[in-house]
């Protein structure tokens, strides 16, 4: 009974194909390089996406240092420089009284 089992298995065209011990091996190899190499598909993936993040990063830090470079290229005009000083850090001169208003959401 069990050997009639073993043999109608052994006759099977997939148990041939999967038995075969290039097929093993080849097999072996693909799930280690897709998932246990140092250099797995899985650690491709996950360097692919930092490096999209750090594009992401490098794009809007570009962006800010060329605001930031206007804002220098303005601050060098004296009245634009007062302007800035008194509203971003409230300073006045000697005979002014700053007030400031807040407003609730």
């Amino acid at each position: 009974m069990i050997g009639e089992k073993i043999n109608q298995l052994k006759r099977n065209k997939y148990f041939k194909f999967f038995s075969n011990r290039y097929i093993l091996v080849l097999i072996l190899f693909s799930v280690w390089m897709l998932f246990l190499d140092a250099n797995s598909l899985l650690t491709h993936r996950k360097i692919n996406r930092e490096m999209r993040e750090l594009n992401q990063n490098k794009e809007y830090y570009q962006k800010e240092i060329s605001a930031d470079k206007k804002m220098v290229e303005d601050l060098k005009d004296p009245r634009k420089m007062e302007k800035f000083a008194r509203e971003e850090y409230w300073m006045k001169k000697k005979n002014e009284d700053i007030y400031l208003v807040e407003i609730e959401e």
